[in-house]
């Protein structure tokens, strides 16, 4: 049998990590959700200075300076919520025996490497 991973697939809403059978959900404590959505504000407000610092024409490096450090504050976000959903969502999924989570792990890294 092929894998997802090998054919290149993304999984379903429904195969995705931490859903049960109608809608899989997250389950980040509210400590880790706060802790993502002032990291998103914070990278928000980056984005709009990037944005602002191409319409007042500032030099080329300094923008892209910029760019890098919001790359980098994205990576923290997803390096989070990657070891969230590895202590979470995939060891409950292979605890029910469900295998087919390892696939949509490693597509998921291997999205991530691509950047």
């Amino acid at each position: 049998m092929i894998s997802k991973l090998e054919k290149n697939e993304l999984p379903t809403v429904e195969e995705s990590c931490c859903a049960n059978e109608s809608t899989r959900k997250s389950h980040h404590s509210d400590k880790v959700k706060n802790n993502l959505v002032v990291r998103l504000n914070r990278i928000e407000g980056q984005i709009r200075g990037i944005k602002g610092l191409i319409e007042r024409d500032t030099y080329c490096d300094d923008v892209i300076t910029q760019i890098s450090a919001t790359q980098s504050a994205l990576n923290s976000v997803a390096k989070i919520l990657l070891e969230g959903h590895l202590k979470g969502c995939v060891v409950d999924r292979l605890q029910e025996g469900d295998l087919e989570v390892l696939d949509e792990v490693l597509i998921t890294v291997q999205k991530l490497m691509k950047k």
